[in-house]
């Protein structure tokens, strides 16, 4: 039987990945999407599949369809997106959660969030578990993003406890990967295009603060695996990769990769930029049967190959 599933955000980096997935798996995909970071061309490849429908709305704004499954992925998810309008960013992490849980609501959808390692802050607990509360600054520039995200997980649960709505929360660790926008600010993306252009490399800090990297196919697994659990298990569940490095091994990495000439320069670390970002990923291993597959040169390699295709 083809389920029917809605993805919110869907023309964006990790959404274009996930509706090509499940289109793969023999679902008939609706992507949704506002164009804020996600772009057309994301998706523009899958514009002829039969099974596939792309429409541009905001989340912000009530959307009626009727469908098994909700994937709401709809939020800018890099600092320099989510800064440049942050009550946007509230608004759409906020009402994006509350549309989308009364539409779940409504039709009796199973509905998954796509939240953020960014609920923990800048973690005073390492590595982080799903029962950490985390440490984040309600005031500062990141929280129209964290405190968001933290809301939207408040409302996910909520609407379960009180309306019994099928919910499931992931919290995503830093994700790169082919259609990365090239200039979203994140490390990865930073480091690739600045080395291709044979740009000095800019590291924020003395490069000793650590990221853990998951390969955007990882991710994608991750996601699929907990839509599949049953109705006893709700999240939040981490998925990311726990291997850890330092910003100045990935810096070497790529310029490794890339063969370039570019040489790494340090910048003042900005504010409430966290020291250390790792999953404990437990949980994922235990229920969900699932752990990262690809290391962190295969998949630097393969997201460099897409970035000659799009960088001149």
């Amino acid at each position: 039987m083809r389920k029917k599933i809605l993805v919110t955000g869907g023309a964006g980096f990790l959404g274009s990945h996930l509706c090509e997935r499940l289109l793969n798996d023999g679902n008939e995909v609706v992507c949704l999407d506002n164009y804020f970071t996600g772009q057309k061309q994301n998706v523009v490849h899958l514009l002829n599949h039969p099974y596939f429908e792309l429409i541009r709305h905001d989340v912000t704004m009530p959307f009626f369809i009727e469908v098994d499954e909700i994937y709401n992925l709809a939020c800018p998810a890099s600092p320099i997106h989510y800064q440049y309008n942050a009550i946007k960013t509230v608004k759409t992490s906020v009402m994006g959660a509350i549309n989308m849980l009364g539409l779940a609501k409504r039709i009796r959808a199973k509905i998954l969030q796509a939240s953020t390692s960014e609920v923990y802050g800048d973690p005073e607990v390492h590595p982080q578990v799903e029962s950490y509360w985390g440490h984040v600054n309600p005031i500062g520039i990141r929280a129209c993003y964290d405190e968001g995200k933290r809301c939207a997980e408040t409302l996910f649960v909520n609407y379960h406890r009180q309306n019994n709505v099928n919910i499931k929360i992931i919290r995503i660790f830093n994700t790169y990967g082919p259609r990365m926008h090239p200039h979203d600010g994140r490390v990865v993306s930073n480091f690739i295009v600045q080395a291709l252009q044979n740009q000095d490399i800019t590291i924020f800090g003395d490069g000793a603060q650590t990221r853990s990297f998951q390969y955007v196919d990882d991710l994608i697994n991750g996601m699929i695996k907990m839509m599949a659990t049953g109705n006893d298990f709700t999240g939040p569940v981490n998925i990311g990769n726990p291997n850890e490095f330092t910003m100045l091994e990935l810096a070497e990495k790529v310029i490794k990769l890339t063969g370039t000439k570019s040489k790494i320069v340090f910048e003042p670390l900005p504010a409430d930029d966290p020291l250390q970002r790792q999953p404990n990923i437990s949980l994922a291993k235990e229920k969900l049967n699932w752990e990262p597959k690809i290391e962190l040169e295969e998949g630097l390699t393969k997201t460099i190959e897409y970035f000659k295709t799009i960088i001149k």
